[in-house]
């Protein structure tokens, strides 16, 4: 892969805010040549690109966006619309960092980063993939607003034992149907009232928010469906695990080859080797999520009975192999089946 320095003429790394965007640019040497503050709209958007022509040293311009798909998503459309080359302005090594911070020196060290940098991600499509995302960002949000109600819900049955007694040892599914129907009588104590009330409103949250979870599972189902539908006819694969992995993976072209797949679930294994000793240890870099996606594939692989699984497990148990292991050397062989099936799935 040719250097950054031999194909463009000039870097301007940007650091985006919700009101303001600030750009650096250098020309090919890393040498600084203009900074500029514009409003973070979209004639700010195309008056960076026109100053961007005007004070750069020749026509082959890259950008090194931050924030692409939160305060820079406007300006990344725009650029992209404008036929500009934007790539991923990767988080900077903290050996980098310099003592202080200001939105020029973010915007120089993002450009500079860039320029330094061997290889250089493209940016994550828009569309449905970013459909996709919207939905699983609600979807996370859902499930932990569900989790802390439930957390509250539990914690308030233990009052009184009349109240308590007919839901012990019911499901929690059970115990919120039970007290979303609760009544509040001028019999009942100031406490109990309260206490009804309130197992009656946590209640009705929590069926409320199971149903928007179902929901929204059935729409992810019905996009990975349209977009991706060779992931659900893998086994294991569910429309939220599936959803990950088109996420990560974005489309075609985006990840040079498997191996680079790999490193970005965080399942390509790392020399830990020294003198006499070659062994690996665990890779706990790359995007978790996707990381979670193949582990939810695996274990659901190793205990359903997906007979290559098993017969994976059966040879390397007889290598004396942990579970660990086998299920961290099947989460790296299912990165690479999944990237495969994505790019000749994404191609057709």
């Amino acid at each position: 892969m040719p250097m950054l320095a031999e194909s463009v003429d000039a870097v301007i790394g940007v650091d985006t805010h919700t009101d303001t965007h600030t750009a650096c640019l250098l020309d090919h040497a890393g040498r600084k040549i203009a900074t500029i503050t514009i409003e973070a709209s979209p004639g700010g958007c195309s008056d960076l690109i026109a100053w961007a022509v005007q004070q750069a040293p020749g026509p082959r311009l890259i950008w090194a966006v931050e924030g692409r798909r939160s305060h820079g998503a406007g300006l990344l459309r725009t650029l992209l619309a404008a036929g500009q080359q934007v790539i991923e302005a990767g988080r900077p090594q903290r050996v980098g960092r310099r003592p202080g911070k200001s939105d020029p020196s973010d915007a120089l060290l993002a450009a500079r980063t860039a320029l330094a940098a061997g290889h250089h991600a493209q940016p994550r499509s828009d569309g449905d993939r970013e459909a996709l995302r919207i939905l699983l960002v609600a979807r996370e949000h859902a499930n932990a607003t569900r989790t802390a109600a439930i957390n509250v819900f539990k914690a308030l049955l233990t009052a009184p034992d009349q109240l308590r007694e007919p839901l012990r040892r019911q499901s929690t599914p059970r115990q919120t149907a039970a007290c979303a129907l609760l009544r509040v009588h001028p019999r009942h104590t100031r406490t109990e009232r309260v206490l009804r009330q309130t197992l009656r409103s946590l209640a009705q949250r929590i069926r409320l928010l199971d149903k928007e979870i179902r929901a929204n599972e059935r729409q992810l189902h019905d996009l990975v469906d349209a977009i991706m539908p060779a992931l659900l006819a893998e086994p294991g694969v569910g429309p939220v695990s599936a959803a990950h992995l088109v996420i990560a993976w974005s489309h075609p072209g985006r990840c040079r080859s498997e191996a680079a797949f790999a490193a970005l679930a965080g399942v390509s294994p790392l020399q830990a080797s020294s003198g006499r000793i070659t062994r690996h240890r665990l890779n706990r870099f790359g995007d978790r999520q996707l990381n979670r996606a193949l582990h939810t594939i695996v274990n659901w692989r190793m205990i359903h009975g997906h007979e290559p699984t098993q017969h994976y497990l059966t040879r390397r148990r007889a290598q004396q192999k942990s579970d660990a292991e086998i299920r961290r050397c099947l989460k790296r062989y299912t990165a690479r089946h999944m990237f495969r099936l994505m790019e000749t799935a994404g191609r057709t």
